[in-house]
Formats: structure tokens, sequence, C-alpha cells
């Protein structure tokens, strides 16, 4: 039987095979996500709770926060600068734990706020912006390693603390305040008296001193005590980039802050761009044929689909090619348009009435035309050769008739 060269369906990749491409992306990609959990739990681990009073953590300060409860002083944490405006009121104290977060706006009204009323504000690492707020004058140094200071001056709280962890930025300033902790002959405590607001300012390089895991060393303990405690009520703000009066009023988009030269080339560029998709884009007309190399015979890729089909054990789509293959040739044989070939209902009843009175009158036609994949390789071939039967047989029956009637 000769057979037409249909177009051969494509295999679908079995799922050894999805899993063989995809395992490699897949480890990758668990990989990825591990390392990620793994690096947020590490990071969470450190910085959860830095110089929070809540926090029993190793750079928390909740052992602080319990010796100043023990001694009758009450701690209120605030995370907005509207909450600290609020609570530090006269004969409070202030810490600030991060004033560098703040913007102008936050340290002119905490400013304003406190700037009058007795009591102390106390900041941590404070820079410039800081500094020509709540301390005009005072310059911050390039920062120091921590250690263990003596005071070297006279106020009277650092004296009777003894060394202290200090370090950090280093400050200087001229006229009357205390320079203590000096390091390469700046100190990083400064206190900053004032005799007519009552409110004075102490201004801390470094933070260490007051986490859990250095409060026991040295006079730190005693130092932040006295330093904290000199009031009844301690306000600890704990600066954050979510206060919403942080959003500063002169931030500009993107695109404001591309030169008017970029724009103008940017629009070049876009316009380029667009040119370019509308000439790749463009109609390149009809397909020329073209020869082949080498001519292959039908035979021998109707073979090699064979053996594909035989490999990847595919009886349903071999059948369905044979199936397809001879419907195909037999339509024009029985009169029926090739494109109801493939149709049931108009097929089924010309290829009756055409071998009504053949020998295969009795076989079921549905079954072997449209009926289901075989289930091993004798049954396909098999059904192959009552195709190639059938086939055979309507074609015998045509040429009979052509010969009776030589008109036709």
């Amino acid at each position: 039987m000769t057979t037409a060269a249909p177009e051969t369906p494509a295999l679908s990749p079995t799922r050894h095979a999805l899993w063989l491409r995809s395992r490699g992306p897949l480890l990758a990609l668990l990989l990825l996500v591990i390392s990620g959990v793994v690096l947020a739990a590490l990071q969470s681990g450190e910085q959860y709770g830095r110089l929070d009073p809540r926090s029993t953590d190793r750079t928390g300060s909740a052992a602080l926060a319990r010796l100043l409860a023990a001694r009758g002083i009450s701690t209120h944490v605030v995370t907005t600068a509207e909450e600290a405006a609020a609570a530090a009121g006269p004969h409070t104290t202030l810490l600030v734990t991060d004033p560098d977060v703040l913007t102008d706006a936050q340290l002119t009204g905490l400013h304003t706020a406190t700037g009058h009323t007795p009591g102390r504000t106390v900041l941590l690492g404070a820079g410039s912006s800081a500094l020509e707020t709540f301390a005009p004058g005072v310059q911050a140094e390039p920062s120091s390693a921590n250690s263990a200071r003596r005071p070297s001056c006279s106020l009277p709280e650092a004296r009777r603390a003894g060394s202290a962890l200090l370090g950090g930025v280093r400050y200087a300033a001229s006229g009357d305040a205390d320079r203590c902790y000096p390091s390469g002959g700046r100190p990083t405590l400064l206190h900053l008296p004032a005799p007519r607001t009552g409110r004075d300012t102490v201004l801390l390089g470094s933070p260490d001193l007051l986490y859990n895991q250095r409060l026991a060393e040295d006079g730190n303990a005693s130092l932040a005590l006295q330093l904290l405690g000199t009031h009844k009520h301690l306000v600890w703000y704990l600066p954050s980039l979510s206060d919403p009066s942080s959003a500063r009023n002169d931030q500009r988009s993107f695109f404001e802050l591309i030169p008017s030269g970029w724009r103008w080339g940017l629009l070049q560029l876009t316009f380029a761009a667009l040119c370019a998709a509308l000439w790749r884009a463009r109609r390149l007309g009809s397909l020329v044929p073209e020869r082949l190399p080498v001519t292959v015979p039908a035979t021998e890729t109707t073979e090699g689909h064979a053996r594909l089909y035989e490999q990847a054990a595919a009886r349903d789509r071999a059948s369905d090619v044979l199936r397809s293959a001879a419907r195909t040739r037999i339509a024009p044989l029985i009169g029926v348009p090739l494109a109801h070939a493939h149709t049931p209902d108009v097929f089924l009843p010309a290829v009756h009435a055409q071998v009504a009175n053949s020998p295969g009158a009795g076989t079921d036609l549905h079954a072997l035309l449209f009926g289901p994949a075989p289930t091993d390789d004798k049954a396909l071939v098999h059904l192959a050769d009552q195709l190639d039967a059938l086939e055979s047989s309507i074609v015998s029956q045509e040429r009979h008739a052509s010969r009776e009637h030589p008109d036709r």
C-alpha cells in the first residue's frame, strides 16, 4: 500500500523528560528561596529591637529599662515625632536614639516643643543636622573606635561612673561645656548646660553602653542610670522612616531629577526605537520557494516516522496517521470532498454504499476508520492490513466499473 506523507504530529514530552529539563531551574530557585529566608532570619535576629527598652536581645535595652524602673523612673516609648513632642513635658528626659534619621522639620518641631521646658535631652550619635538644631556651635568630628575610657572631666555623673565604654562620634565645642571621655583630644560625651531654660543637652558619641550585652561592663550601668535618670519620667524616642511626618516636602519625582538634556536624548531614543519596531514589523511579501540541497525519498521519511512511533510506543498516533491517510485517499474514489473525509456522518455512508456488495461488507467500518487506538503492535499491524484491504477493494471496484462503463 502506497501511503501519502501526512503531516506528522509532534510527540509530547514525557513526565521524566519534563523533570530532567526543569530540575535545574527548580533547584536554583529552591536554593535562592532558602538563602533569602536564612539571610532574613539572621539579619532580623541581629537587628531586632536595637536600643528598644522592651527588647531582651543583645542590642536591646530592656536591662537598662528595668534598672530605671527599680529606681522609680517611668519609661515611655514613642515612635513618632508628634508623640515625642507631646510626651516630653516639663521635668522629663528625652532620649533620641537615632537623631540623624529625623528631617529638619521634625528636629525643629521637637526642639520647639522641648526647648523652653526644664528637663534633659540626650542624643545618641548626633550628626551635623541634629547639632545645628539642638547644639548650635558644636561640630561633629570623625568617629573613633569604642573602648573603655576614663572620664577626664568634672561632670559629676561621669566622675561617679568612672571608666565607661565610649567612642563613636567625637565633638568639637567652645564655651561652657563638659567634655568627657576624650578620644584623640575630642570628647565622646559632651554636656551642654542651659541655665536659662533649665534643659541641658547630653551628646553621646556611641550608644553601645546602653546595650544589654554591655551594660554590666565597667561603669556603663552607672553612667547610663545617671544620664537618663535625672528626672522621674523618661521619653524613649525610637525614630523610624515609616513616621508619616518624615515625608519631605522637597522630594522630587524621578523625571524631575533627570536633566533637560537627557530628556531630549531619551525622547530621541524612544522615537528611534519606534521607527526600528515599525521597520522590523513590515510585511516582507510572499514566501519564495527554495530547492532543498538534498532530496529525501518519501520511503525514508515514512520509515523514520515509524521508528520514532515504535520507540515512543505511540500506537495511538500511528493509528491516527494510518486512518487519516486512508480516508484522504479513499474520499476521492467514493465521491466525498476532502473537507468531509474526516467527518464520520458524511464519510461512512458513502463507504457503506461503495462496499455493500464486496466480500468485506461485514466489516465494522466505524471501528476500522474512526475506532480506538490498538492495544499492542500486533493489533496495529492488523489495522494497517484491514485499511489496505479496504482501499484495495474500493480501487478494484472503481476499475471494474470503469471497464464496464468507459464513458464515466
